[in-house]
């Protein structure tokens, strides 16, 4: 079995060719990320809206507060 020195370095070559582009690629995304998504989402609300998001319970039964998102649940649809 023959190999050719010439093939292999050709193929080196467009090896090392797609693995610079793709992480030239790689980081050319990493860059418009910032442009693309440039808001963080769990920042606090501005202006008139509000956070529904509760972390805790103000001494509320923890069965009770469970069964009543339960029920927002079913009754929402979602």
């Amino acid at each position: 079995m023959i190999i050719s020195l010439r093939k292999c370095l050709r193929a080196l070559k467009y090896l090392l060719v797609f693995l610079v582009l793709a992480y030239a690629m790689y980081r050319i995304i990493g860059m418009l990320d910032g442009y693309i998504f440039p808001m963080d989402k769990y920042r606090i609300p501005e202006g008139s809206s509000v956070k529904v998001f509760r972390s805790g319970t103000d001494g509320d039964n923890k069965s009770e507060v469970l069964s009543e998102r339960l029920k927002l649940f079913f009754w929402y649809g979602e």
